[in-house]
């Protein structure tokens, strides 16, 4: 892959699962080549591939976008992370002690951001940690695929997830390292099976997105700060349709 096409791509990615960009966000070709300094072709390689991955998608009228799951493509996601993370677990069969020191400091991490208010790096850290699991298990496909899954997660948790609960979610993945701590695997893949369920729980998926939302805030008396701002008055003595210089 040509180096640049993969910048494009991470890139996407990394802030897709940083919860810095919304479904819904259209990719501009000509802008994304601006930005990376190469041509529109290799912008094409790059979204191309992240469309094999399901994290855009191409339109006539729109041009690339961020996928917005539907709820049934959400329940599909989920249900895929659950297979794949509890058997990527059954399969374990040790866990070197390296591994569980860098997931016990991953986890610390998400407490220290969590405590800070750090809410970009929160998202990011806890989505993180399954993508660091299974690479510090040490097979990269499934990595590859836990990223992609966790992307797609991400963007569901955006559009159905009322309300954060990152605390809880971080406990969640301080058991499920204690539990390989203790050489208790079964039980650590029955935790991640539970997390993951509560994550799908805690969405409402009978809510369909609003398309007008950010508009819709953006244009209510609201969103100005004091007074709203002012409106031209036609003048009495002028025509209709004129004002006042």
């Amino acid at each position: 892959m040509n180096p640049a096409t993969a910048n494009i791509e991470e890139a996407i990615l990394s802030a897709i699962l940083a919860g810095r960009i919304a479904p819904g966000t259209r990719l501009g070709e000509q802008k994304l080549a601006d930005l990376f300094g190469v041509s529109r072709t290799r912008v094409r390689e790059a979204m191309m591939r992240l469309e094999t991955r399901g994290v855009v998608q191409v339109s006539a009228r729109r041009g690339w976008y961020v996928v917005e799951p539907s709820a049934e493509e959400a329940r599909e996601a989920f249900q895929t992370r659950r297979v794949i993370e509890t058997g990527l677990l059954h399969a374990v069969r040790e866990v070197p002690p390296q591994v569980l020191a860098s997931l016990k400091e991953h986890v610390a991490m998400e407490r220290q951001v969590i405590e800070a208010g750090d809410v970009s790096s929160r998202a990011c850290l806890l989505g993180d940690f399954h993508i660091h699991l299974a690479d510090a298990l040490g097979n990269r496909l499934l990595t590859e695929i836990v990223r992609d899954l966790t992307a797609r997660t991400t963007l569901i948790s955006m559009l159905y997830q009322p309300t954060e609960k990152a605390e809880e979610s971080s406990h969640d993945h301080e058991a499920i390292v204690a539990a390989m701590e203790a050489g208790d695997i079964a039980e650590a893949a029955r935790l991640m099976d539970e997390h993951i369920g509560k994550v799908e729980a805690g969405l409402d998926l009978t809510a369909r997105p609003d398309p007008l939302a950010g508009l819709r805030e953006l244009l209510t008396p609201s969103a100005f700060a004091g007074n709203a701002p002012s409106v031209p008055h036609a003048h009495p003595h002028l025509p209709p349709g004129k004002t006042e210089d």
